[in-house]
């Protein structure tokens, strides 16, 4: 029993100066902590600076196209939504296209329709566009195919022209005057049946009565 008393009065001896210890350095910490001044840290947000481009909010769909040069016969490598804005790197020849930053596609540089977006921040230059894509596959025609639509008209004859008969013209002979045959005027044979006729008329209606 002595031993164990004298174990735990050791013990004693070595657990109450570390608490004695802890309790002042936490009275410190107390003190001082709450003396020190609160400070705020500002936050820092980068602006694009220069020219940019945003996509107009009248835009007829949700999103433009991006493409890898200022045509639509190039191939589409992206996309913007309305209201995305992206940094303005150049413009085509007739301005109808803008080259703008966009990171994830080979060279980080794309082109969108001037139209659709709206220009701020200043002007950009002028750019020479990239060579313009080249078909993978040639379009060949099928010759029997194309035989079907091929019609090969038969030459015609013309009418060849047949020139007409002489026209003959009439001629007419006046006569100075008619006469019975014999020499008889015609008008000396007309008076005479005239007057025969006349008393031919007259004897008969003198017999009537």
């Amino acid at each position: 029993m002595d031993i164990k008393r004298k174990i735990t009065a050791n013990n004693l001896l070595y657990i109450l100066p570390i608490m004695m210890a802890f309790a002042i350095t936490s009275q410190v910490f107390a003190e001082v902590l709450p003396q020190q001044p609160t400070i705020s840290v500002p936050t820092v947000t980068s602006t694009p600076s220069g020219p940019k481009i945003t996509v107009r909010l009248d835009a007829d769909q949700e999103q433009i196209n991006v493409r890898s040069g200022p045509g639509t016969y190039y191939d589409k490598v992206g996309v913007l939504l309305v209201g995305q804005q992206a940094t303005a790197k150049g413009r085509s020849a007739g301005g109808e296209w803008i080259l703008i930053d966009y990171p994830g596609i080979q060279g980080g540089l794309a082109w969108v329709y001037a139209p659709l977006v709206e220009l701020t921040g200043g002007t950009v230059p002028i750019v020479e566009p990239p060579p313009t894509p080249t078909p993978v596959v040639t379009p060949t025609i099928d010759p029997t195919l194309a035989a079907q639509f091929v019609v090969t008209s038969a030459p015609t004859r013309l009418p060849t022209y047949t020139a007409p008969p002489p026209l003959t013209i009439p001629t007419f002979r006046a006569q100075t005057g008619l006469q019975a045959p014999g020499g008889i005027p015609m008008g000396l044979v007309i008076l005479s049946l005239f007057g025969a006729g006349a008393l031919l008329g007259f004897f008969t209606l003198a017999r009537n009565r």
